[in-house]
Formats: C-alpha cells, structure tokens, sequence
C-alpha cells in the first residue's frame, strides 16, 4: 500500500524569479508556519527593517521575498546579497558601488547594491558575517539613508527597505564584541524566528510531495509514491539540513528508485551522527562521542587560572570535538554548529587550533 501525495498549501513566487526549487514556494501546513505566515502579513505592508533568524537551509530568502512581494514595494526590485559569499576586501564595493579608478582593476564606475535595490527592497543575508569595519559603515547608510561610493565624495540618496538574516545569534556576537549593538538594534526592529524543520513537521509531507512533483516532472515520472515505513522515516529523521537537505533527499531519491514507490533505502539519510544528535537534544548519545565526559570533567575541576576561565575551555573543547568531527572543514564545522565561518575561524585561532596563517577550507 502507497500513501498518495496530499494537496500542499502553497504560495508562488510571482515574479518567477531565479530561485531554487526550495525557494520558489511557501509551505505553511503546520501551526507554527501558519503563525510565523500570519506575522509576516502583519509587518510586511510597513517600511520597517526586518531580521529573520533561522538555521541554515530553513528559508530565510523565501520569507524575505514574501515580506517583499506582500509590501508596496512590490513592483520595484527585490535584490539579495550574501555577506559570506564575498571576500572582505571587495564587499564595500559589492554594497556601496565605487568609481572608475578608485583602486586597481576599477576601470569602470559601478552602483553598489543599495543603487540596484533603488526603490525597492535589499535583502542582506548572512549579515552576521560582516566585518567590524564594514558594520559601521552600514550603520551609516541605514541612519542617513544615503551612500557614498568608494573614491568619491558625493552622497548618493537611496530608499531602500533592507532586510536581513542570519543564523548566528546576534546578541552573543554583541557580548562578544563581534557584532555592533548599535547596528543590532537597527536591524532589529521587527524579528522573525523561523523554525527549523523539526520543531514544523507538518510541513515535512507538503514539502515531500512539492520536490517529488517538481523533480518527479523533470525526470518523466508519474504517479510517485511514498511507502508507508518511508513517511514514518521522514517524520523521524531530525532534519539537521532542514529544507534544504529535504530537497536534496527526496532528489537523490528519485534518482536511484527503482521503481514508482520511493522506499526508505532510496533516502539515503547518513547525516553525522554529532549533527542529528546535536539536532534532537539527545546527550546520551552525545556522551559516546567522548564530548559529554570532557564536559563533565571540566565542571568537577577546580580552575584557579584567571587566564584561563572555565568557559573559555568549554568553547576550546566544543570547538576542537566539532572541528575534528568535520574532518578539520571550517564551513562544515560552521554548518554544524550553526555559526558563521568567521566565527569558527576566529574560535579556532583564539584556541590555537589553527594557525592565523592557514587559508579558510
């Protein structure tokens, strides 16, 4: 027996605009989508900025583009900016725009993003990862809503509504001195807490019968199915990729089932063992990776080193057990404990777990 797909609520993506498959629907069956959905209708017809936090692969652009489609800003542009996929030396140019000759290779004048996004919505993601330097510079722009591009002095006007998300907690990188306060609190004057997949599993089947859909109809396949063990699978696996895993999953799956029925064993569900543990809160599991011990040994040791204070070994231990799981790979390690790579890197310096020298992975 097949458990046939049942009839998702979606919400289009308008414009058609260059998403991924993940990204060009809205999905909200379960209660706390639907309530996270009723709040973005309540804040989205304002100007105000807006911070959406959430983990990796749950979504934060999708909402961000709902947040724009849903204001009156609708009919000028919506443009999104990864803070983390630029290199530090070229994101005030990517951001501010700069003139011919400001520096080497500036052969032509270029509008920064904030131009592009003229009227219209800048949705800045990962803005946890942006430097001190180019923090401040940000607060600026927000507070005088106007630019001014590398190598000239003329301020540019600009009406931008921004937007901006991130998976690091804020508040700790202010404690911590990495993050402006001040900033934070600009940025912060509407927060949306998006939830990983595993605290909406209602949404788990709605998304399953969207990807087998979609890919389904690019692959020439019709009338899929899931076996019954494979929803209960899918309902049990935590999701630590969340959204984005789930579509990976159920592509794959599609690729090596054999037949019309996607069975368990075409899932392919190896997440480590650390991130699904890490994923569902279970510490005993936790404790035969040796991390727990390590812990416990910490907190029945007495510390007399003011140099060296307690937390700061507990950080050194949660990193060097994160950072030798992922196989020495600051980005998975940064995936898996759900910080910016910065973050890691910094961490893992600060402990004398990586050379200053050595070149990010």
């Amino acid at each position: 027996m097949s458990v046939k797909a049942p009839v998702p609520i979606v919400t289009a993506d308008p414009h058609a605009l260059a998403l991924s498959i993940r990204a060009s629907c809205l999905v909200f069956e379960d209660p706390a989508s639907k309530t996270l959905l009723e709040r973005v209708r309540r804040i989205a017809p304002s100007e105000a900025t807006a911070l959406i936090i959430g983990e990796t692969g749950t979504g934060k652009e999708l909402i961000a583009r709902h947040i724009h489609e849903l204001s009156d800003r609708r009919s000028r542009s919506f443009v999104a900016f990864n803070c983390a996929a630029i290199s530090e030396s070229l994101l005030e140019s990517e951001l501010f725009g700069h003139e011919r000759g400001a520096f080497t290779g500036a052969v032509t004048a270029k509008a920064g993003w904030f131009e592009t996004a003229q009227g219209g919505s800048l949705f800045l993601d990962e803005i946890g990862d942006l430097p001190l330097a180019l923090q401040a510079k940000l607060l600026r722009v927000i507070q005088e809503r106007e630019v001014v591009r590398i190598g000239s002095r003329q301020p540019i006007t600009v009406d931008v509504r921004l937007i901006a998300a991130t998976n690091v907690n804020l508040e700790e990188a202010v404690a911590a001195g990495r993050f402006r306060g001040d900033l934070y609190y600009r940025l912060n004057v509407v927060t949306i807490q998006l939830p990983p997949l595993r605290k909406r599993p209602g949404d788990i089947l709605p998304l399953v019968h969207h990807f087998l859909k979609i890919y389904g109809a690019r692959l020439g396949f019709a009338d899929l199915t899931l076996a019954p063990e494979t929803v209960q699978v899918l309902y049990d696996y935590p999701w630590p990729g969340n959204i984005r895993e789930l579509e990976n999953t159920i592509h794959h799956a599609l690729l090596v089932c054999p037949g019309h029925v996607v069975r368990p064993e075409d899932l392919r569900l190896t997440a480590p063992r650390l991130q699904v543990q890490i994923a569902t809160g279970d510490r005993k599991s936790l404790s035969s990776h040796g991390l727990a011990e390590a812990l416990t040994q910490l907190f029945n040791t007495p510390n007399d080193d003011p140099d060296r204070p307690l937390y700061h070994e507990i950080d050194r231990t949660v990193m060097r057990a994160a950072f030798e799981y992922c196989e020495r790979n600051q980005l998975r390690t940064a995936r898996l404990l759900g910080i910016s790579r910065n973050i890691v890197r910094d961490r893992l310096i600060r402990h004398g777990l990586l050379s200053s020298q050595k070149v990010l992975s």
